[in-house]
């Protein structure tokens, strides 16, 4: 059984992780013009941010990958060490080595 990420929710987590960096971003510019910096018209408080569908679809897909391969890695040092549940512990040990590899696998995109 798949079950796939509501697309909605993580889209509505995108634009919240957009919103707050954005708001971020204004206090730092706001910091600076207040130092006689002048900015020079760059604002972007009142240009809305939106997913393409297909991004956030696919985005749906890889957080559902991810979670996957962290599952699986967990389980099978779960069972390696005698037990039948997954523990956060089993989580804390593969997370890094996930992570890692993620991060290889994203950089050469770049």
């Amino acid at each position: 059984m798949e079950t796939n990420f509501d697309q909605d929710v993580i889209a509505a987590i995108f634009k919240f992780v957009w919103s707050k960096k954005a708001i971020d971003r204004e206090k730092i510019e706001d910091g600076e013009a207040s130092k006689g910096e002048e900015r020079a018209g760059t604002s972007k408080k009142n240009r809305p941010t939106s997913a393409n569908p297909n991004a956030v679809r696919l985005s749906c897909e890889l957080l559902r990958l991810f979670v996957t391969e962290a599952v699986q890695r967990a389980a099978t040092i779960a069972e390696a060490e005698g037990g039948t549940k997954i523990e956060a512990t089993h989580l804390e040990r593969i997370l890094p080595q996930l992570l890692w590899r993620s991060s290889l696998r994203c950089s050469w995109m770049l």
